[in-house]
């Protein structure tokens, strides 16, 4: 039997702990070149996904609409600022807005910047919490162990955003607020029905279904769109049961940090994770969820979930 005298069990040792001092080191310079990639380079990294949902009357003309969301505006952000106003150059028929504008105490002249453009386009428009109060400084990385920041909402003082002062400025340009209402808008010979909630993830949310006259059989075709900011099972399965055709919400920046591939970790509320971003489907009705264009300012991270702005195309159901 061979033995080992204490200078071949010291050199093993040695050894051994070379090469974990060298794992260490390499997973130290990866952790380090993701997060700067998160940071630097994907938090920016700007793009149009583009979806097209079959929802119009048979022979109806297609129908552009622009969905924002989760801008979470902070002073002095350029290339946000430069990416929004590119958003024109799409001609949307329509824009809808999802909520959570702010990120910062003193963000709406930088937030009422970013969208000069797209407010010359009609718009409809709901608030998310970040609409109402401003972030506090938290361990960003709570999302990747909770599955619903909710029970948070409203537990702890937070400054109060100048909510009305951008709504007012929203309604100046045109845009119609959908807060607990519902509304209707003719645009290009559609007849637009809405019906819109306050934000469910603080439990603002009272539905209140759509017109009356949204059913009625019209010579010019409709469509009946819900629009919120949270997309909680409760909202979404309220709209599907007052008749919308499809929906629209934000708020889940599509996981923010997510697995490669863009697989989200977390919703941020009680919708699966795999359907954080991009189109599901709830009761058959189409739900359009946006990954929204920022981030909270104290979480300015994201990984495999660029910020997007989504141009989707209602089109006739039967070509």
């Amino acid at each position: 039997m061979t033995s080992l005298n204490s200078f071949d069990v010291a050199a093993s040792i040695r050894s051994a702990s070379k090469t974990v001092s060298a794992v260490l080191a390499a997973g130290a310079v990866v952790g380090a070149a993701t997060a700067a990639y998160a940071r630097f380079y994907e938090l920016n990294n700007f793009g149009v996904r583009q979806e097209v949902l079959p929802v119009l009357p048979a022979g109806s003309p297609d129908f552009r609409v622009l969905h924002i969301s989760d801008m979470h505006m902070i002073p002095g952000q350029k290339q946000k600022t430069a990416f929004m106003h590119s958003l024109a150059e799409l001609q949307p028929n329509l824009v809808i807005n999802t909520g959570d504008n702010l990120s910062h105490m003193s963000g709406l002249p930088a937030l009422l910047e970013a969208l000069g453009p797209l407010f010359d386009f009609p718009g409809v428009y709901v608030p998310g919490s970040n609409c109402y109060f401003a972030p506090v400084s938290k361990n960003p990385a709570r999302y990747l162990w909770k599955k619903n920041t909710g029970d948070e909402a409203g537990t702890e003082p937070r400054d109060l955003l100048p909510t009305q002062d951008m709504h007012d400025a929203f309604d100046a340009r045109g845009w119609v607020g959908l807060i607990n209402r519902y509304d209707t808008l003719t645009i290009n010979g559609l007849r637009l029905e809405f019906s819109g909630v306050d934000d469910p993830h603080l439990n603002y949310d009272q539905h209140p279904g759509f017109a009356p006259t949204a059913f009625e059989a019209d010579k010019a075709p409709s469509v009946r769109l819900g629009v919120c900011h949270a997309p909680y099972m409760r909202t979404l399965e309220r709209f599907v049961d007052d008749g919308a055709q499809a929906i629209f919400a934000g708020h889940t920046h599509g996981g923010q940090v997510c697995l490669p591939g863009g697989h989200a970790l977390r919703s941020n509320c009680d919708l699966p994770p795999e359907r954080a971003r991009g189109v599901s489907l709830q009761g058959g009705v189409p739900v359009q969820v946006s990954a929204g264009l920022g981030t909270s300012r104290y979480a300015q991270v994201r990984l495999f979930c660029p910020p997007e702005a989504v141009l989707v195309t209602l089109t006739s159901a039967q070509k």
